[in-house]
């Protein structure tokens, strides 16, 4: 046999053992997917069990919006009547002056305990916390 056979048969084998082992694997994805399927299938069985009961009960909502929806023009209505009644009228309300401290100028005490003198060293803006004079 020449090698050229040789390798022709070590590679047809080969590929037939790369085939297999491809599809071992998506053999067992194909088993795991089948079996999520079967659980798909049962919730969906529950789920079609469940909204029987619910599918009989949407004839008395459907009713009860109908009468609901028949009834809203009238609402409408006595609720735009309410409103024209409590409308705010702005002109009765007197125009003010802006807000203004009731005290007058603020003065800070911090001034005072650094020394600071607004009109001068010899000035005084405003009179002193103590009596700083001394005894005549």
């Amino acid at each position: 046999m020449s090698n050229l056979v040789l390798f022709t048969v070590i590679d047809i084998v080969l590929l037939i053992a790369g085939l297999a082992i491809y599809l071992w694997i998506v053999g067992s994805q194909l088993t795991r997917i089948a079996t999520n399927l079967e659980e798909c299938n049962e919730l969906v069985q529950k789920i079609g069990a469940n909204a029987e009961s619910i599918e009989g009960n949407l004839e008395h909502v459907n009713r009860t919006g109908g009468v609901i929806a028949g009834a809203l023009p009238l609402l409408y209505g006595m609720a735009e009547k309410i409103v024209v009644g409590a409308n705010y009228d702005p002109e009765t309300v007197p125009e003010r002056s802006p807000a203004v401290p009731a005290s007058g100028r603020r003065r800070s005490r911090l001034h005072d305990a650094i020394g600071y003198r607004p009109d001068g060293p010899g000035g005084r803006a405003h009179a002193p916390l103590a009596d700083t004079s001394e005894p005549s």
